[in-house]
């Protein structure tokens, strides 16, 4: 739907602004978004000022020691290692941001196309 990618010294909650702007006006559909503890804060008023989404906090459970799988997350994390299979995206090879943002999406065609594929 969209990606950015930004310097390291940009906080998560800060460069999350920048993904929320690019789906602005493409999605009327989009209401719900979940995100993890990293994006509350100011950033649930603002998404929802700026685009009436609802920015929903997934929590990890406190009685729950160790690991536990927290709902909704794996789906991001099972993303992010379908894209780490990718030799253009395991590294940091991009010298341009906008190059590694293609990356990321020529990726997701490629995993896209496959799924779609018929047999």
């Amino acid at each position: 739907m969209a990606v950015v990618v930004h310097a390291a010294n940009i906080q998560d909650r800060d460069g999350a602004k920048s993904v929320l702007r690019k789906l602005a006006g493409g999605f009327s559909r989009l209401s719900l978004i979940w995100a993890d503890g990293g994006y509350a804060g100011k950033l649930i008023d603002w998404a929802f000022n700026f685009g009436r989404w609802v920015l929903q906090i997934v929590e990890r459970n406190k009685d729950v020691k160790g690991f536990s799988v927290l709902p909704r997350r794996w789906v991001v994390e099972r993303t992010f290692s379908w894209l780490g299979k990718y030799r253009r995206l395991s590294k940091d090879y991009e010298s341009l941001p906008v190059s590694s943002e293609t990356m990321i999406q020529l990726a997701m065609i490629n995993l896209m196309i496959h799924r779609l594929k018929p047999g």
